[in-house]
């Protein structure tokens, strides 16, 4: 009799199962709670922050969310942006718009019932992270195990679970409030990708169906979960032996799921994908060319996009430094001459042969590259442009596919050669990471923090020199900080200098340059920045609104302290220009009139800023004054008469002995 050769399991590679250790089952048996843990604890320190960046877009300053649930209706109407701007047009800003209902109906849902409390959106946040990381466990033992066998894929995903929960580039999205979309995108993206191994694995269709309303749910928070309907069935063939083309048919619920979104979306928003403006916040590939804004040419736009997809791969390992802004040009413009840039097309060609090499065999190397350029595919600006160069929000979802490369790294290639650097490796990496995270959270306390500390690093963004000189004059001008107000404004007009010099056509920057000057009381500078900000856009009703009460101001100042009556009258009467109803600019025209004893003139504006406020008491006091200067005491009389009947105290009121 032959003996029987021991079999080793299906498609388990050689060297792969781990020797006893006495904590394997107990690491096994509570690792979802320990990822849960380690996700939900690196955020504890943002519990007391308060809103911060684009919270204002879909929390504090947007009209639905800020209904509470009687707001829902809106949101699921119109673009995401549209509660914000209160504007058709500027709800597009950005090409192809934004259809993100799900997270802002979550705000709405939480100010009914928390009344816009950051500390529990702060909390849900981590909440919901700490439950994507388990989600992200389960899901990725469930996928190793059709390949390996069971204990090496749980430490394999183990490893990775606690290796994405540690890293320091998912701060902006669990920190910032508003980042709940991509949570609840990758978790909604998961929970389809889980359900689909669970269907294919135990022959029940159903669960497919429930997968395809996790997708759904997962689309209405953000767009880029579309991705999953390559990655899912790809997941099959890379670790499943019983693939074939009519178990991938049966997922067609996934597609008609996103069907039905893409013909939702459609509906509210169109369906085209709309053509990027010429504008550089908007679109980051457009450079000034003499006093016009023109495309990039084919080169600077390739080069530019390959050195980001550089930086991605570098963030992931070195995330060193960290900036929530990455607007032009904190990006500079780079072609396709450069040695970076040609680093990163090698680079990439890596990825592209490692998966092309790894298909046949299914390789899980091959399998996390392909994840990670599906996934950010979309985010790239190489199908379509996204609105700004990079963000590190963009790899959230792709990071995924990094920490399961690592994973399997760290336990299959370091394992045989030392348990000890196994372990060690994945601890330096999870406690540094842990440690910036933890160091990075108080950033994102609030927009002063977050601008103040950023703009340190995106020297070269436009957009954030602009929002931290807005910020430092909203600070600025709040009361307590008197002792530090021109100081602080004085910086804010240096950050808004740098934004106009690298965007000489941000006509946002030149409001807040004339607002700054305005509240130094220099009132020929804030003047030429609101005539600036006019000439970029002669429809802009804010540079408008603010010339005109800035030429007010001018006016009172010359007339009251300079005591210069010429420049006083020429100021007020350009602001009565701009606002011919402005109860404030006749009545003080008044004033400056009479004291110039041009009575019949100081009547006219008095008399105006009365039909403006007839039933103003101390107007009528001075106007009765102006008819005695005038030589007219009947009316005088009469006009003191009706100011004492209107306010029996008015006189007392003024200091005027009657």
């Amino acid at each position: 009799m032959v003996a029987k050769k021991k079999s080793t399991p299906k498609s388990a590679p050689s060297g792969t199962n781990p020797p006893d250790h006495p904590s394997a089952s107990f690491l096994f048996q509570y690792a979802p709670w320990l990822v849960v843990a380690l996700g939900f604890a690196l955020y504890i320190n943002t519990f007391f922050h308060d809103y911060a960046l684009d919270d204002a877009i879909v929390i504090t300053e947007n009209m639905f969310t800020q209904e509470g649930i009687s707001g829902i209706p809106g949101l699921a109407r119109y673009d995401t942006f549209y509660g914000f701007f209160k504007e058709e047009g500027k709800a597009n800003l950005v090409a192809g718009g934004r259809y993100r209902p799900l997270t802002p109906i979550l705000f709405a849902v939480e100010q009914s019932i928390f009344g816009g409390s950051p500390f529990m959106s702060h909390l849900i946040n981590a909440l919901l992270y700490g439950g994507l990381c388990a989600l992200l466990f389960f899901t990725l033992q469930t996928m190793l195990t059709g390949r390996m066998d069971r204990s090496v894929a749980t430490w394999i995903a183990i490893l990775a679970a606690g290796l994405f929960a540690a890293h320091p580039l998912h701060t902006e999205v669990v920190a910032n409030i508003k980042g709940r979309d991509e949570i609840l995108t990758l978790l909604g993206s998961l929970a389809a990708w889980w359900l689909s191994l669970q269907a294919f694995d135990k022959k029940r269709p159903g669960l497919v169906l429930a997968a395809a309303g996790c997708l759904f749910l997962a689309l209405l928070s953000k767009e880029n979960a579309i991705t999953f309907l390559a990655v899912i069935p790809v997941s099959l063939w890379f670790f499943r032996v019983e693939w074939s083309p009519s178990r991938i048919i049966s997922l067609w619920p996934l597609a008609a799921a996103t069907v039905a979104f893409l013909i939702i979306r459609g509906a509210v928003i169109g369906w085209g994908t709309g053509e990027p403006p010429l504008e550089m916040l908007n679109n980051p590939f457009v450079k000034l060319v003499g006093n016009q804004y023109v495309a990039f040419s084919g080169a600077e736009r390739w080069g530019t996009i390959l050195f980001t997809l550089l930086l991605y791969l570098k963030l992931l390992v070195w995330p060193i430094p960290l900036t929530h802004d990455y607007y032009p040009r904190h990006i500079a413009i780079h072609d396709l001459s450069e040695p970076l840039v040609w680093l990163s097309i090698l680079l990439h060609l890596v990825l592209v042969i490692i998966i092309i090499r790894g298909w046949k065999s299914r390789s899980l190397p091959a399998f996390a590259a392909f994840y990670y350029l599906a996934t950010l595919s979309i985010v790239s600006n190489i199908v379509f442009p996204v609105g700004t160069n990079m963000s590190e929000r963009f790899l959230f979802m792709p990071s995924v596919g990094f920490a399961l490369f690592l994973g399997w790294l760290f336990f299959i290639r370091l394992k045989d050669r030392s348990h000890g650097l196994t372990w060690g490796l994945t601890a330096v990496f999870i406690l540094l990471w842990s440690a910036q995270t933890i160091a990075r959270n108080p950033v994102w306390k609030n927009n002063y923090t977050l601008f103040t500390t950023d703009v340190k690093t995106s020297v070269n963004s436009a957009k954030l020199q602009n929002a931290t000189g807005g910020e430092l004059i909203t600070q600025a001008i709040l009361p307590g900080n008197e002792p530090r107000r021109e100081a602080m404004i004085r910086e804010a007009i240096a950050h808004l200098n740098k934004a106009v010099e690298i965007h000489p056509g941000y006509k946002n920057a030149c409001l807040l340059l004339g607002n700054a000057h305005n509240y130094l009381k220099e009132y020929p500078s804030a003047i030429q920045w609101y005539q600036r900000a006019l000439k970029l856009d002669p429809n802009y009703r804010e540079a408008t609104s603010n010339m005109q009460i800035t030429y007010r101001e001018a006016g009172r100042y010359m007339g009251e302290v300079k005591n210069d009556l010429p420049a006083s009258i020429e100021y007020l009467n350009k602001s009565l220009a701009l606002k011919p109803d402005d109860f404030e600019t006749n009545r003080l025209l008044g004033i400056a009139y009479g004291i110039g004893r041009q009575h019949e003139e100081a009547v006219r504006y008095f008399s105006r800023a009365l039909e403006i406020q007839p039933d103003n008491a101390e107007l009528m006091v001075y106007l009765g004054n102006t008819w005695f200067n005038a030589g007219d005491p009947i009316k005088g009389n009469a006009w003191h008469e009706k100011a004492r009947q209107q306010d029996p105290q008015v006189f007392e009121k003024l200091g005027i002995k009657k």
